[in-house]
């Protein structure tokens, strides 16, 4: 017996072409069978990419800030092309970076979002590792043969004392070029103010060419910048609708004018910026589901229409916290390490600098395997970074991730080093020889401590 499938409309199409998600499946939009998800997948690939900037699924602040900045001149040369051409040619073996990087502006996210559904965990890789997205803040991130990783020092309590000497124990895994970058506890001007300060000590006394956030609301950094607080990077997590980034309190005229101040107040420090990008954003299929902001849109979808948003302020950082919302909207596994493929490659192909937090709550049916496995397929992908969190355990955020040393196992297995900039640092301080961590003697040992005594001096 022949089976017939309808869909009525663009966003049920999108949404049944979607690979399992139990997201999808929570908001009553996924497909019923894996026979109406081909039939779904059939007809996407037939339709032109033209059609998905004329027919704009959700009339909001996001899709206008995406119409608004999408590069329409060089978007007719693709235009007619349908989504099976379009992952043709970007699977092309002569198809390659510099192909690419004239394109991204002109593909809208929600052209990503239906190329990526037609695509394998293969061809997700492959694709991804094609393009380098490199930007410039205190360090160079995102070059070809580089891995950066965050390190990620939080205490439960905001202990500055132990948010330094978790910091420290990265640095001498040679983790921190991407940012060292604290979640407080407490999200206060207070305690904002009280970390950036001891991070900032932390730089100058090692005088590190790297970055440092506090990823706190983008309010509560503003105002610890008016305070006198020294910001390197400002933060904020941000979704693909409008009435998402409501919900986290934030609109796109707050990201404008926080990037602005910030910019000015790069101006005003006598700090060596080689760059200016100053923004750091994360996201997360799922998120505007969770806040009931999702317009009957699929979580892939609204992923990539959230590195719209981001794409629009040129940042610094991006990265997916793929498996932290929980099992509700990536079940286990197989649901996370598909996803952390998707966001890596839309994110890329949007011009964005894709790191990925691989993580998973402990009520997932994840564990480390399987963030091990998502590690290793994101770094053979060209991921511009990972979190360096202590033993892979947040004990601040209460999940799992990926620590100081699986980055370091990742350059190793892929023969890839830190930011050009601070890998000279780690080289100039005796922490590394060549591209490989050193074993340093008691000597050395003691001659570094002196910096982490004198940024620790404001504590004890």
């Amino acid at each position: 017996m022949i089976e017939r499938f309808d869909f009525s409309d663009l966003r049920e199409l999108l949404a049944k072409a979607n690979e399992e998600k139990s997201g999808d499946q929570l908001a009553g939009i996924a497909a019923r069978s894996e026979q109406e998800r081909v039939a779904a997948k059939c007809k996407l690939a037939d339709l032109t990419l033209d059609e998905f900037v004329r027919r704009p699924l959700i009339e909001d602040d996001v899709t206008r800030l995406i119409l608004d900045t999408f590069d329409h001149e060089a978007f007719r040369a693709i235009a007619p092309m349908t989504v099976g051409e379009f992952r043709e040619f970007l699977l092309d073996d002569d198809t390659a970076d510099a192909q690419l990087q004239p394109l991204q502006r002109a593909i809208i996210p929600e052209i990503a979002a239906a190329v990526t559904k037609l695509m394998s965990n293969k061809d997700l890789v492959l694709a991804s590792a094609k393009i380098r997205n490199v930007t410039r803040c205190r360090n160079t991130m995102g070059e070809r043969g580089v891995l950066g990783i965050r390190v990620q020092p939080n205490h439960p309590a905001d202990d500055i004392g132990g948010i330094l000497l978790s910091a420290f124990e990265g640095l001498l895994y040679g983790c921190g070029d991407a940012v060292i970058g604290v979640n407080p506890a407490t999200d206060s001007v207070e305690t904002v103010t009280a970390i950036l300060g001891a991070l900032n000590r932390l730089v100058d006394a090692y005088e590190i060419p790297t970055q440092t956030c506090c990823l706190a609301h983008i309010t509560t950094q503003l105002a610890a910048l008016s305070r006198g607080a020294p910001v390197d990077l400002l933060f904020q997590s941000v979704a693909g609708s409008e009435a998402a980034n409501r919900s986290f309190g934030v609109t796109l005229n707050m990201l404008r004018e926080g990037r602005d101040q910030v910019l000015q107040h790069h101006r005003q420090r006598d700090t060596r910026w080689i760059g200016d990008h100053v923004m750091y954003f994360e996201t997360g299929q799922g998120s505007a589901l969770s806040a009931e902001a999702h317009h009957g849109v699929d979580q892939l979808t609204l992923e990539a229409r959230a590195y719209g948003v981001a794409r629009a302020f040129h940042p610094f950082l991006v990265n997916s916290v793929v498996g932290f919302i929980g099992p509700e909207y990536l079940f286990d596994e197989r649901q996370i390490i598909r996803a952390g493929l998707e966001d890596h490659f839309m994110g890329k192909l949007l011009g964005l600098p894709m790191g990925c937090d691989v993580c998973y709550t402990n009520h997932a049916a994840a564990d480390q395997n399987s963030a091990d496995n998502l590690l290793l397929l994101l770094t053979a992908a060209g991921c511009n970074y990972f979190m360096g969190v202590p033993c892979s355990d947040d004990v601040m955020l209460n999940y799992q991730s990926t620590s100081y040393h699986d980055g370091l196992a990742a350059r190793r297995l892929f023969q890839l080093r830190p930011a050009p900039e601070f890998l000279t640092w780690l080289q100039n301080m005796g922490i590394y020889q060549g591209t490989e961590p050193a074993s340093l003697d008691p000597y050395a040992k003691k001659q570094l401590m002196q910096g982490l005594e004198q940024s620790l001096e404001s504590v004890l």
